[in-house]
């Protein structure tokens, strides 16, 4: 074989897997891509590398310089082939040495393993109470916390509701009240006007029965602003009431108003600081005018003084 070239074109199957890299499969491809008319020709083969087919040149070139060197050198016909170098056997001690290191490194190993299964251990068992103390119960007691705050949310929401259609209904009685106050009032000015031509005492009557029902309804008004805490309107009902009932006391001298009006000074005397009170003293003077029956014994106390307004003289307004 003169060159490389020539190599690839006739060698054999088993010439071919001589050579480090190629099998028996990419010998046979190289074999029936033959002829090759130069060397890159190879790289067309199916499995052939630049780097492989380098190897094969220079093993090819390898086995020509060997073969140079003993058509050099002669070999006498009765010399025995002689190994060139003799493999010196290892001693037992190197043997040991050998075993007993390959033997330390697989405990050292063993060690760092167990040490490093304890050590995640250690981590999971310490780590994650203080995880869930820390980070997690945080965060769960948050979301109770959230959703207590979501629940009181909707039932204020709920109850704010509630109110607002509470508030409308009051309003709504109230302009009811003032209305009826409005149409009261006229008809007593009308009655008045008649009594001073006529002095009938069917119209007499009639004025005091719509006295009562004014106070009735100044009383029922203020009553309204209690529940709607407003207690500086509430207190004007009450005193215009009491006017309006000092008045009618004057013509009728009935007894059951004396009681009223002094059901309305203890009502008065109580307000703003002790609307409570004041409601209790109110509702019995309610029940006073609307049955016309005394009050039960027990009575609340004045809780602050008061000095009854005195009556001016003319028709009293609300």
């Amino acid at each position: 074989m003169s060159n490389f070239l020539d190599f690839l074109n006739t060698a054999s199957l088993d010439e071919l897997t001589l050579i480090p890299g190629i099998s028996r499969s990419l010998a046979a491809n190289v074999i029936a891509a033959r002829p090759f008319d130069f060397v890159e020709d190879c790289l067309h083969v199916n499995g052939m590398g630049k780097n492989l087919l380098g190897r094969a040149q220079s093993y090819f070139e390898t086995a020509m310089n060997n073969s140079s060197n003993r058509a050099v050198v002669p070999v006498p016909e009765d010399s025995v082939p002689v190994q060139a170098s003799i493999e010196e056997k290892p001693s037992f001690w190197s043997r040991f040495k050998d075993a007993f290191e390959n033997f330390l490194r697989s405990f050292l190993r063993l060690l760092v393993t167990v040490g490093v299964i304890i050590g995640i251990g250690v981590v999971l068992y310490y780590g994650l109470p203080y995880i869930n103390e820390k980070f997690m119960a945080p965060v769960e007691q948050n979301t109770a916390q959230i959703d207590k705050l979501e629940s009181e949310i909707s039932t204020l929401q709920a109850q704010t509701t509630e109110m607002d259609s509470r508030v409308g209904a009051l309003e709504k009685s109230v302009e009811a009240q003032t209305t009826s106050l409005d149409q009261l009032k006229g008809m007593q000015n009308t009655l008045e006007e008649k009594l001073v031509d006529n002095n009938n005492q069917a119209l007499l009557e009639l004025k005091h029965e719509i006295m009562i029902t004014r106070a009735l309804d100044m009383l029922g008004r203020a009553r309204l602003y209690l529940a709607q805490s407003n207690f500086g309107s509430a207190k004007q009902d009450v005193q215009s009431a009491r006017d309006l009932l000092v008045e009618l006391q004057t013509e009728t001298k009935d007894p059951l108003l004396d009681m009223a009006i002094e059901r309305l000074d203890l009502t008065l005397g109580n307000l703003p600081a002790f609307p409570v009170v004041a409601a209790g003293d109110l509702e019995i003077a309610w029940q006073l005018l609307m049955t016309g029956e005394a009050p039960p014994p027990v009575t609340p106390q004045i809780l602050s003084t008061f000095t009854p307004i005195p009556q001016t003289t003319g028709t009293s307004t609300p």
